[in-house]
């Protein structure tokens, strides 16, 4: 896990260079046709990345994104009404079954599929209009990390060509670099702070959300630490019951018009006596994580991947194989 995680770097310059004709094709192409609505398909850590597709679709092209429930197509068999839609199906192995019914039912029911997919032989590759391979390379640890990155910047690229961003394809540009320096950021006093404790929220709010989501797993799989991950804004809710000085929470914060809420909330938990770690931000009361200034688009990017880093320490901190989680494999079919 570590290792490949290391990889990541690499593995989006390599992303970014052999997509750039397709990306921009698919671009032109939504340009062209605008889709009515954005239906994701994904499940697990790629579901995690659907839920940054959203975000960054809704508040930089304004189509609305919705996530698909694959067992409608696979167990119920339902016909859905799709024409006009763009079907983005995100997936590592490109295998899973009920992935594979609802594209065809999507695709069916007049839909455009892109696929982002890192097998790019899968079946799923096989069945879309767009493909748009993650290029990771192979990934043998069961926790995903560098494809998970590469689906993030797959998603981004994709965005800056639909939108004709020259902030986003700024980003890009500097995404490579800034993911190494990530790496690199020191996030001991999160792996010291959270050796003994049982379980965490996990906090984003926006483009940070799905990470938050996606480090939530990574403690379930790794580290044999529950965590849930939930919304600033939602966690206020009946969740909050539970912040106090034994029940730690970490916040991912990215700078944009979010950022004050989620501050807010910081200093709130902080000032209930929990632990707060906070990273992209600094509250008083918060353990504030080194973390590698940029714009609010890649943030979520660079964030986890200094996340990644730590979780594999922490995993190892815990008595765990971060390689080897228990009952899991790398590539799960579910029907």
């Amino acid at each position: 896990m570590f290792i490949e995680a290391a990889e990541a770097p690499q593995a989006v310059a390599r992303l970014l260079s052999a997509n750039a004709v397709q990306a921009d094709s698919l671009g032109a192409a939504l340009r062209d046709a605008p889709p009515d609505v954005v239906l994701t398909c994904a499940r697990g850590s790629s579901d995690h990345a659907a839920t940054f597709a959203k975000y960054l679709i809704e508040t930089r092209i304004g189509i609305p994104v919705a996530s698909a429930a694959p067992s409608t197509a696979s167990v119920y068999g339902v016909e859905p009404k799709l024409s006009r839609a763009l079907c983005l199906a995100i997936s590592q192995s490109g295998a899973s079954p009920d992935l594979l019914a609802l594209v065809d039912a999507a695709a069916g029911a007049g839909a455009t599929v892109a696929a982002l997919v890192n097998a790019a032989g899968s079946p799923l590759a096989a069945s879309a209009d767009w493909l748009l391979p993650l290029h990771a390379g192979p990934e043998t640890s069961v926790a995903a990390t560098k494809s998970y990155i590469a689906s993030l910047t797959a998603l981004l690229q994709l965005v800056a060509a639909w939108s004709g961003s020259a902030e986003l394809k700024r980003d890009l540009v500097v995404l490579p670099s800034l993911l190494a320096s990530s790496w690199h950021c020191d996030w001991t006093a999160l792996v010291d702070g959270l050796q003994d404790v049982r379980g965490l929220y996990v906090l984003g709010r926006g483009l940070g959300l799905g990470v938050a989501q996606e480090a939530a797993l990574k403690f379930k799989e790794t580290c044999g630490l529950h965590a849930e991950a939930f919304s600033t804004a939602e966690v206020r809710h009946g969740p909050m019951a539970l912040v106090g000085r034994d029940f730690p929470l970490l916040i991912f914060r990215q700078p944009d018009e979010a950022a004050e809420g989620i501050d807010t909330l910081a200093a709130d938990c902080a000032a209930r006596g929990a632990p707060v770690f906070l990273v992209g931000g600094h509250v008083p009361g918060a353990v504030c994580l080194p973390h590698v200034e940029s714009s609010a688009a890649i943030a979520p990017i660079l964030q986890i991947q200094s996340f990644y880093a730590a979780a594999a320490r922490l995993s190892v901190a815990r008595g765990f194989d971060p390689d080897r989680p228990p009952h899991l494999n790398k590539v799960t079919e579910t029907i």
